[in-house]
């Protein structure tokens, strides 16, 4: 089963359920605003897809961050994986777990792609 983690009320994750509806996938949504996020969970898509992906540096939560503060995010993965479990804004947005690997950010090409489990 599909899996994606977002937070409910952005643009981006309302597009991604949008198009999983349209092509009626079946999937399970983790809102890490209210649910959370833990540090096993990010190690498991840093080691997959690396910071580049999965850190946000765009958005305002972390421009945000006095620049010590994102030194010290980057400085080591463990420093980073309690940045991001601390501050879940940062995960780039949705986090589509799939059968294949993860999908990150809006991609309608590769969601139309997806099979229902």
């Amino acid at each position: 089963m599909l899996k994606i983690y977002g937070i409910k009320n952005c643009s981006t994750m309302k597009k991604a359920f949008d198009l999983l509806n349209e092509l009626g996938l079946v999937y399970e949504f983790h809102d890490y605003k209210k649910q959370g996020i833990d540090a096993k969970t990010v190690k498991t898509w840093l080691d997959s897809k690396g910071q580049d992906v999965i850190l946000n540096k765009k958005g305002t939560t972390w421009k945000k961050l006095s620049e010590n503060e994102q030194q010290t995010a980057l400085s080591s993965e463990e420093h980073l994986i309690e940045t991001l479990t601390t501050h879940s804004s940062m995960i780039k947005r949705p986090v589509l777990q799939t059968a294949q690997g993860l999908i990150v950010g809006f991609d309608e090409n590769a969601y139309r792609t997806l099979k229902s489990a």
